[in-house]
Protein backbone atom coordinates (compact mmCIF):
# COMPACT_ATOMS: atom_id res chain seq x y z
CA UNK A 1 0.00 0.00 0.00
CA UNK A 2 1.10 3.24 -0.98
CA UNK A 3 2.06 5.92 1.16
CA UNK A 4 -1.13 8.25 -0.48
CA UNK A 5 -3.73 5.49 -0.40
CA UNK A 6 -2.22 4.10 3.54
CA UNK A 7 -4.84 5.14 6.36
CA UNK A 8 -3.16 5.60 9.97
CA UNK A 9 -4.92 5.84 12.95
CA UNK A 10 -4.16 8.95 15.43
CA UNK A 11 -1.97 6.68 17.48
CA UNK A 12 -0.02 5.75 14.51
CA UNK A 13 0.31 9.21 13.47
CA UNK A 14 1.35 10.14 16.82
CA UNK A 15 3.65 7.42 17.13
CA UNK A 16 5.11 8.54 13.84
CA UNK A 17 5.76 11.81 14.64
CA UNK A 18 7.71 11.07 18.01
CA UNK A 19 10.13 8.60 16.29
CA UNK A 20 11.00 10.65 13.54
CA UNK A 21 11.37 13.73 14.95
CA UNK A 22 14.43 11.83 17.19
CA UNK A 23 15.59 10.40 14.09
CA UNK A 24 15.16 13.37 12.02
CA UNK A 25 16.96 15.96 14.07
CA UNK A 26 19.97 15.89 12.51
CA UNK A 27 18.98 15.54 8.82
CA UNK A 28 18.89 18.93 6.43
CA UNK A 29 15.55 20.10 5.59
CA UNK A 30 15.63 18.76 2.60
CA UNK A 31 15.62 15.76 3.68
CA UNK A 32 12.92 16.16 6.37
CA UNK A 33 10.77 17.06 3.81
CA UNK A 34 11.53 14.13 1.53
CA UNK A 35 10.79 11.99 4.40
CA UNK A 36 7.53 14.11 4.68
CA UNK A 37 6.26 13.20 1.11
CA UNK A 38 7.26 9.45 0.90
CA UNK A 39 5.87 8.61 4.40
CA UNK A 40 2.80 10.99 3.45
CA UNK A 41 2.04 11.54 -0.59
CA UNK A 42 -0.70 13.68 -1.06
CA UNK A 43 -1.87 13.82 2.31
CA UNK A 44 0.91 16.29 3.06
CA UNK A 45 1.09 20.00 2.53
CA UNK A 46 2.83 22.85 3.60
CA UNK A 47 1.00 26.22 4.70
CA UNK A 48 2.41 29.36 4.08
CA UNK A 49 2.01 33.18 5.21
CA UNK A 50 3.75 34.30 2.30
CA UNK A 51 6.30 36.17 3.77
CA UNK A 52 9.00 33.92 1.61
CA UNK A 53 8.93 31.18 -0.38
CA UNK A 54 11.10 29.22 1.38
CA UNK A 55 9.78 25.97 2.18
CA UNK A 56 7.22 25.97 -0.57
CA UNK A 57 10.41 26.03 -2.50
CA UNK A 58 12.02 22.82 -0.58
CA UNK A 59 8.93 20.76 -0.85
CA UNK A 60 8.60 21.13 -4.55
CA UNK A 61 11.72 19.90 -4.41
CA UNK A 62 10.71 16.66 -2.50
CA UNK A 63 7.27 16.50 -3.59
CA UNK A 64 6.34 18.24 -7.01
CA UNK A 65 2.80 19.76 -7.70
CA UNK A 66 2.68 20.18 -3.39
CA UNK A 67 -0.22 21.68 -1.82
CA UNK A 68 0.61 24.97 -0.52
CA UNK A 69 -2.10 26.04 1.52
CA UNK A 70 -2.04 30.00 2.23
CA UNK A 71 -5.02 31.82 4.66
CA UNK A 72 -6.52 34.62 3.11
CA UNK A 73 -7.86 36.51 6.33
CA UNK A 74 -8.55 39.52 4.58
CA UNK A 75 -6.69 41.84 6.18
CA UNK A 76 -3.25 41.17 4.11
CA UNK A 77 -0.51 43.73 2.84
CA UNK A 78 -0.91 43.87 -0.96
CA UNK A 79 1.92 43.04 -1.12
CA UNK A 80 1.53 38.96 0.69
CA UNK A 81 -1.33 38.73 -1.89
CA UNK A 82 1.53 39.58 -4.90
CA UNK A 83 3.74 37.17 -3.66
CA UNK A 84 0.81 34.49 -3.27
CA UNK A 85 0.04 35.16 -6.93
CA UNK A 86 3.64 35.32 -7.80
CA UNK A 87 4.76 31.72 -6.18
CA UNK A 88 2.00 30.23 -7.62
CA UNK A 89 2.73 31.61 -11.35
CA UNK A 90 6.30 30.85 -11.11
CA UNK A 91 6.71 28.08 -8.67
CA UNK A 92 5.98 23.82 -9.13
CA UNK A 93 3.13 23.43 -6.43
CA UNK A 94 -0.48 24.07 -5.76
CA UNK A 95 -1.55 26.70 -3.98
CA UNK A 96 -5.11 26.54 -2.01
CA UNK A 97 -6.25 29.69 -0.77
CA UNK A 98 -8.67 29.46 2.71
CA UNK A 99 -11.19 32.53 3.35
CA UNK A 100 -12.94 32.65 7.12
CA UNK A 101 -16.29 32.00 6.96
CA UNK A 102 -17.00 35.70 6.99
CA UNK A 103 -15.59 38.65 5.34
CA UNK A 104 -14.31 41.53 7.02
CA UNK A 105 -17.34 42.99 6.35
CA UNK A 106 -19.88 40.57 7.91
CA UNK A 107 -17.14 39.97 11.15
CA UNK A 108 -17.50 43.80 11.42
CA UNK A 109 -21.59 43.48 11.53
CA UNK A 110 -21.34 40.74 13.77
CA UNK A 111 -18.86 42.09 15.80
CA UNK A 112 -18.11 45.58 15.73
CA UNK A 113 -15.51 46.98 13.68
CA UNK A 114 -11.56 46.49 14.21
CA UNK A 115 -12.23 43.14 16.15
CA UNK A 116 -8.16 43.13 16.24
CA UNK A 117 -7.73 46.15 18.13
CA UNK A 118 -10.77 44.88 20.95
CA UNK A 119 -9.85 41.25 20.94
CA UNK A 120 -6.62 39.84 18.86
CA UNK A 121 -7.31 36.64 19.81
CA UNK A 122 -10.88 35.87 18.63
CA UNK A 123 -10.21 37.81 15.50
CA UNK A 124 -7.30 34.99 14.97
CA UNK A 125 -9.61 32.52 16.06
CA UNK A 126 -12.30 33.41 13.21
CA UNK A 127 -10.10 34.27 11.02
CA UNK A 128 -7.20 32.47 11.00
CA UNK A 129 -7.32 29.16 12.72
CA UNK A 130 -10.68 28.04 12.24
CA UNK A 131 -10.43 28.52 8.69
CA UNK A 132 -6.99 26.32 8.70
CA UNK A 133 -8.72 23.78 10.77
CA UNK A 134 -10.97 22.79 8.51
CA UNK A 135 -8.21 23.35 5.28
CA UNK A 136 -6.35 20.86 7.22
CA UNK A 137 -8.83 18.04 7.45
CA UNK A 138 -7.89 15.77 4.35
CA UNK A 139 -4.30 15.90 5.15
CA UNK A 140 -2.15 13.87 7.80
CA UNK A 141 0.50 15.76 8.23
CA UNK A 142 1.50 19.68 7.13
CA UNK A 143 4.52 21.94 6.82
CA UNK A 144 5.38 24.85 8.60
CA UNK A 145 8.21 27.58 8.24
CA UNK A 146 8.80 28.01 12.42
CA UNK A 147 12.24 28.45 12.85
CA UNK A 148 13.63 28.15 16.84
CA UNK A 149 15.89 31.86 16.63
CA UNK A 150 12.49 33.63 15.86
CA UNK A 151 11.24 33.92 19.24
CA UNK A 152 11.72 32.38 23.09
CA UNK A 153 8.37 30.47 22.44
CA UNK A 154 9.73 28.84 19.54
CA UNK A 155 12.76 27.87 20.46
CA UNK A 156 11.95 24.36 21.47
CA UNK A 157 9.88 23.63 18.00
CA UNK A 158 10.93 20.03 17.17
CA UNK A 159 11.29 19.30 13.34
CA UNK A 160 8.77 16.78 13.37
CA UNK A 161 5.95 16.53 16.00
CA UNK A 162 3.05 16.42 16.78
CA UNK A 163 -0.02 18.54 16.80
CA UNK A 164 -2.45 17.31 19.05
CA UNK A 165 -5.03 20.43 18.66
CA UNK A 166 -5.83 18.41 14.98
CA UNK A 167 -4.23 15.41 15.19
CA UNK A 168 -1.99 15.33 13.06
CA UNK A 169 2.04 15.15 12.31
CA UNK A 170 3.82 19.22 12.37
CA UNK A 171 7.17 19.08 10.51
CA UNK A 172 9.07 22.35 10.81
CA UNK A 173 11.98 21.46 8.23
CA UNK A 174 13.77 24.72 8.87
CA UNK A 175 13.57 24.81 12.49
CA UNK A 176 16.77 24.36 12.98
CA UNK A 177 17.83 27.75 10.31
CA UNK A 178 18.76 31.25 11.61
CA UNK A 179 17.45 34.29 9.46
CA UNK A 180 21.14 34.15 7.65
CA UNK A 181 20.56 30.75 6.76
CA UNK A 182 17.16 31.71 5.18
CA UNK A 183 19.13 34.65 3.33
CA UNK A 184 21.76 32.01 1.72
CA UNK A 185 19.45 29.76 0.68
CA UNK A 186 16.85 32.55 -0.33
CA UNK A 187 19.98 33.62 -2.74
CA UNK A 188 21.43 30.65 -3.73
CA UNK A 189 18.24 29.64 -5.07
CA UNK A 190 16.13 32.73 -6.52
CA UNK A 191 13.02 32.11 -3.79
CA UNK A 192 10.32 35.04 -3.93
CA UNK A 193 10.02 36.70 -1.08
CA UNK A 194 7.49 39.25 0.90
CA UNK A 195 8.98 42.71 -0.48
CA UNK A 196 7.89 43.94 3.12
CA UNK A 197 10.91 42.21 4.01
CA UNK A 198 12.94 44.46 2.77
CA UNK A 199 11.55 47.29 4.25
CA UNK A 200 11.67 46.95 7.81
CA UNK A 201 9.34 43.76 8.04
CA UNK A 202 11.09 40.86 10.28
CA UNK A 203 7.69 39.11 10.13
CA UNK A 204 4.51 39.63 8.15
CA UNK A 205 1.22 39.14 9.42
CA UNK A 206 -2.03 41.17 9.06
CA UNK A 207 -1.79 44.46 7.92
CA UNK A 208 -3.25 46.35 11.21
CA UNK A 209 -1.25 43.90 13.80
CA UNK A 210 2.24 44.05 11.83
CA UNK A 211 4.36 46.54 12.37
CA UNK A 212 8.09 46.88 11.65
CA UNK A 213 10.68 45.71 13.75
CA UNK A 214 13.40 48.16 15.93
CA UNK A 215 16.93 47.36 15.72
CA UNK A 216 17.75 44.44 18.30
CA UNK A 217 14.10 43.24 18.47
CA UNK A 218 13.48 39.77 18.00
CA UNK A 219 11.62 38.82 14.61
CA UNK A 220 7.89 39.00 15.98
CA UNK A 221 8.28 42.05 17.93
CA UNK A 222 6.72 43.28 15.08
CA UNK A 223 3.31 40.98 15.77
CA UNK A 224 0.62 42.78 17.78
CA UNK A 225 3.53 45.22 18.79
CA UNK A 226 2.11 46.56 22.86
CA UNK A 227 0.58 43.48 23.73
CA UNK A 228 1.46 40.49 25.11
CA UNK A 229 0.07 38.77 22.36
CA UNK A 230 3.32 36.79 20.28
CA UNK A 231 1.35 33.97 18.48
CA UNK A 232 -1.62 33.68 16.60
CA UNK A 233 -3.11 30.12 17.94
CA UNK A 234 -1.99 28.15 14.33
CA UNK A 235 0.98 27.03 16.64
CA UNK A 236 -0.57 26.09 20.23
Amino acid sequence: MTAVQEERTTEDLRALAERAGRELEEATALEILQWAAETFGNRFCVTSSMEDAVVAHLASRALPGVDVVFLDTGYHFPETIGTRDAVEAVMDVNVITLTPRQTVAEQDAEYGPRLHDRDPDLCCALRKVKPLEEGLKGYQAWATGLRRDESESRANTPVVGWDEKRGKVKISPIAKWSREDVQTYVTEHGVLTNPLLMDGYASVGCAPCTRRVLEGEDARAGRWAGRAKTECGLHG
